[in-house]
This record gives C-alpha cells, structure tokens and sequence, in this order.
C-alpha cells in the first residue's frame, strides 16, 4: 500500500475539473483515503514482472527494510579514500586503486541488482592531474582495463557507459576506448553507468556557458531565451534521462562534495561514509539507501502541505491503449481519467519517486507537484 500526495498549483487548475474527480476528497484529520473503483486484477506469478512485449525477468528483491517504490533513479557517488586504504595497511598506492576498483564493480552490480537507473562515480578529478605521473599512469591503465573487460558485461545486461570530463587529456589509447565502448552500448536502456574522468564541477559549467554563448553568437538562440534548462542541457550529463542525483554519497568522513556535480546535485540529498572507499560495501550502500528513505524531498517547498491524499493499492495498469502487468511495487497509482466527459484510452501513471508516466491523450507537462511516501 502506498500513499500518494498531490498539490493542486497553478498549473493544475488549469485541468478540467473531472479530472480531480477520481481524487475527490480533501485532506483531512479524520478521512484521507480516496477507493479507486476497482481493478479486475490478473494472476500474477510471484516474483515475476510480464512487461509489453512478453518476456518475463525476475523481480527485484531488495535487502529488508527498503521500499522500492523510494529508491532513487540516480545514485552518484565520490569514492575517496583508496590511496588512505592503502597506507594504513602498508601498501602501496596502486594496491588502494586496485581495491576501489573493486569496491566500485560491486556498487555497479548491486545498483544494477535493486533497480536503480543510473549511477555516476567520480573516477578521475580535474584537479587529479596533479598527482605524481606514475599513479596518474596507473589509474588511467585501470580505469581503460575496466572498459574493456566489462564490454561484454555492460552488453549482456543491457548497460550504457557514458564518460563525462575533459577526456582531451587522457591517454590515447584510453580515447579510443572511451569512443568504442559508448558507441557500442549507446542503445543500452536497463541501467546507465556514467564515468566521471578528468571532471570538475566548475569545468562542467564553464564548457556549458562556452557552448550557450557560442549558440547565441550564431543565432541559434536569444540572450532572452536562456534559462535553466538551457544551460542543463548543455552539461555533460545531457546524456542521462535522469541527468541529477538523488542520492549523492561520499565515502571517508569527508564532509564536502569536491567540485563534483555541482550544478546537478543541487537538489540532491546527501550522505557521508565513514568507510573508505575500498571498505564501502553491500552494508553501507544500504544504510546510505535507508537514510534517503527516510527524508522528505521538499523541493524549496517550505509548507509541506498537499491538496489531496489518497492510499492505493495497484496490481496492474494501460499504458497508451497497451496493457502492461506490473506488480504492486511498481507504481504508485494508475486510473483511467475521463477528459471533457469522454473516457479515453490512456492512464496517468505517479511513477516511482514522483516521476510521472503517462498514456497517449495527456501532455507531460500539464501536472507538477507530485510526491511519493510509503
């Protein structure tokens, strides 16, 4: 059972008023729950999801205590502290890398494993360079080594790779790589696994003003016409459908986000391991996961207060005309809504942390302040 929270803004009431029908009731102390009229629901084979074109893959199971309808789209994550991981054990630095490269294999596999969308590491800082060649060197043979040895894993499980950062600077070899491999997964959809190299936060957004200036000297676009989503678009995570994090981590008891997605995260919540990143595991992944469960994203919106609450229970839902079996988990509330007194062949779908799908005969754009809670 979810509970869903929608605010009527100015753009809703711009909606036809039957629309708000099938959510009727306001808010209040005594009566905040809205009965959908009821779903003939199919037989559901448990732990199994039929999506539109019929295949069948296993469901998603998540450690205990997680919800999956709270889990983020996009997790990014800072991993410091290999080069302290190696010192302390009497190691050389290049063991440390050797270890975070692990550490990081398994983050990508257990975001893959609980339905997380995109995630983005921060391999290689702008700021790095700076560090003696030869760990330099070392770090990009790895990070190319990766590549190249996950090719055939990023293909079979439906992975896209996309570098983000100055990557001009890296080696050659590693350029071709990089050219390769985003080529070959670019069709990719599952999951989303962004690389930062030779990335700042600063440099992001000073090659996304160089490019809007450069549009703006060719009449591609007017000084009036630059807002947020211009400037967004033109930021190396352009290439993401989820292009912010919801969860940006940190591991090694630093408290600071070292110029790294700045502009992206500026609605992101945060968290801070106290592991180093060799020792951050399945564990501490989880208690960052929970600790995001247990926020509440407000956006800038001070109140907190919503028009509507309403409790649902979904078994399975249309998506354009086309019948879509999804279990319970995987949506927050679906309904046929009758536009202009005529009912037509499309849902609206409250996705999963307030993301919204829609069916055919409904613009994106018309409805906002959504918001999920368990």
């Amino acid at each position: 059972m979810l509970s869903l929270r929608l605010r009527r803004t100015s753009v809703c009431k711009t909606l036809p008023q039957n629309f708000f029908q099938f959510f009727s009731h306001q808010k209040t102390s005594d009566d905040q729950t809205h009965g959908f009229p009821p779903l003939a629901a199919p037989n559901l084979n448990s732990g199994l999801i039929e999506e539109e074109t019929g295949g069948i893959e296993q469901a998603i199971q998540l450690p205990e205590g997680l919800r999956r309808e709270s889990m983020p789209r996009h997790v990014a994550v800072i991993m410091d502290g290999n080069s302290r991981w190696a010192r302390q054990r009497g190691l050389l630095t290049p063991s440390g890398h050797e270890a975070g490269l692990r550490s990081m294999k398994e983050f990508i596999n257990l975001c893959l494993q609980w339905g997380i969308k995109v995630a983005t590491v921060f391999a290689f800082s702008i700021d790095n360079w700076t560090r003696p060649k030869e760990e330099v060197d070392i770090v990009m043979t790895l990070i190319e080594n990766l590549l190249k040895s996950g090719l055939d894993d990023f293909i079979r499980e439906g992975t896209r790779v996309s570098i983000i950062g100055d990557t001009s600077r890296v080696p050659e070899s590693l350029q071709r790589t990089i050219c390769e491999i985003q080529e070959m997964t670019r069709e990719n959809s599952k999951f989303h696994f962004i690389m930062a190299i030779s990335y700042s936060g600063t440099y992001d957004l000073v090659q996304a003003c160089k490019s809007v200036a450069q549009k703006v000297k060719d009449g591609v676009i007017q000084v009036e016409e630059i807002n947020e989503s211009v400037v967004q678009h033109e930021l190396e995570t352009k290439c993401s459908e989820f292009p912010c994090p919801d969860l940006l981590i940190r591991t090694s008891g630093e408290l600071r986000i070292s110029n790294f997605l700045l502009w992206q995260s500026a609605y992101s919540e945060l968290f801070f391991a106290k592991a180093l990143w060799p020792d951050f595991g399945k564990t501490d992944f989880v208690e960052a996961l929970a600790s995001y469960q247990q926020r509440q994203r407000r956006y800038g919106d001070e109140s907190g207060q919503f028009d509507y609450c309403f409790d649902v229970e979904l078994e399975w839902l249309f998506r354009g005309g086309s019948r879509a079996w999804l279990l319970p988990s995987e949506a927050a509330a679906a309904w046929f809504y009758d536009v202009a007194g005529e009912t037509v062949g499309a849902c609206v779908c409250f996705g999963l942390n307030g993301r919204m799908e829609f069916g055919q005969g409904f613009r994106q754009n018309r409805i906002l302040g959504i918001d999920l809670l368990d």
